[in-house]
């Protein structure tokens, strides 16, 4: 099956990004769970579908050897003004996440958020992180947990021909671990989180956006509401139940 949209959809939608202080950070959530795997010093770390390529900048910090990957033009030009302003070195490829254009064996940690749900075939994409990474290397995938209600949104949106990228899917955990298995994986651990600010927060502000009403990119904190939330979250992190709430998810596998 081919893959649902074209580069043009990526250029056109770096193009509307180049405000990075307008556009919701990733909170973070893999970025812990990378440094969690082991010391990074020296380490090769790859971002297939890097997008901004925020995350792999940070982990320029800890030591690694970080390649930003991304087939989209306007993506790469932005990670290029990024590493000019940080003054931190990274090594940015322009090639496809089907093909990655790198020898076998040659990564320690490839990773990436919001790519596998575009396409049709994803688990070709795992396969080719499979080949690219050392014996006992990591890859960690980051995708739209199926049951939310950004999915039932997401795909009304979609069936209105009014879905950003045309096409999306969504995956539950047990579908994404037998994605990692099948492509030569062993599961190394499984990890999920909310969305901040709100799924309702976002559809609002971006709802108000065309009637000239401007929210800000985060909302401000309720005295004591967020106390209780972060509780009752932490609480139901506890339980298998979560990974029917999380909005994203994520599997770790270890080659």
């Amino acid at each position: 099956m081919k893959r649902q949209h074209n580069r043009k959809v990526w250029e056109q939608f770096w193009t509307q990004k180049r405000e990075l202080d307008k556009v919701y950070s990733n909170s973070d959530r893999v970025i812990s769970q990378i440094e969690q795997l082991g010391p990074l010093q020296g380490k090769r770390v790859l971002e297939v579908g890097a997008g901004t390529g925020r995350d792999g900048f940070k982990l320029v910090d800890c030591g690694a050897v970080v390649v930003l990957l991304d087939y989209a033009k306007n993506s790469l030009e932005i990670m290029q003004q990024l590493s000019w302003q940080t003054q931190k070195p990274v090594y940015l490829v322009q090639g496809n996440a089907f093909q990655l254009p790198f020898r076998d064996q040659v990564i320690d940690v490839v990773f990436h958020q919001g790519l596998l749900e575009h396409f049709r075939n994803p688990e070709n994409i795992l396969e080719e992180n499979y080949r690219v990474l050392k014996q006992n290397g990591f890859a960690i995938a980051d995708v739209p947990q199926r049951y939310h209600i950004y999915t039932v949104v997401k795909h009304i949106l979609i069936r209105l021909g009014k879905w950003f990228a045309g096409w999306e899917t969504e995956f539950s955990r047990s579908q994404l671990e037998s994605m990692f298995r099948r492509s030569g994986f062993s599961i190394y651990s499984v990890y999920g989180d909310w969305m901040r600010p709100s799924f309702f927060y976002r559809s609002l502000r971006e709802a108000l956006k065309k009637t000239g009403i401007q929210l800000p990119l985060y909302p401000g904190k309720i005295a004591g509401w967020s106390k209780i939330r972060n509780k009752l979250r932490r609480v139901l992190k506890k339980s298998s139940l979560s990974y029917y709430t999380f909005m994203d998810i994520g599997v770790i596998g270890r080659k």
